[in-house]
């Protein structure tokens, strides 16, 4: 019985196409990972969008049944005024830019 015996050409494009071959995997890898990441980012969107929904129809169901029922001035300002606060607050934190800079040093590390 005879052992193989390969030329350093043939050796040469066998490693080669084990190269290539786990490049390919690894870049179907990461494609697969950024699509996931995709999908996942999306269904946070519609679960978050759901949720916004679901607590402003809850608040207006409860405005609409004080308005509809007569209620004092006192009950009429707090079911209109506290989901008003509770909005303006929200916006306010989501459309402030709260960064800060800070001078840097030569050398670029931290001291």
């Amino acid at each position: 019985m005879t052992g193989i015996s390969l030329s350093p050409v043939e050796i040469m494009a066998g490693l080669g196409a084990l190269s290539v071959l786990l490049v390919v995997w690894r870049a179907g890898a990461r494609r697969a990972r950024a699509a996931a990441d995709a999908v996942r980012t999306g269904s946070r969107v519609v679960s978050l969008a759901g949720r916004v929904l679901f607590t402003a129809g809850l608040i207006v169901a409860v405005q609409w049944v004080v308005i509809t029922h007569r209620p004092s001035v006192g009950l009429l300002l707090a079911v209109l005024g506290l989901p008003a606060l509770a909005a303006s607050y929200a916006l306010t934190r989501a459309l402030t830019v709260t960064t800060q800079d800070m001078p840097r040093r030569r050398g670029g590390g931290r001291r």
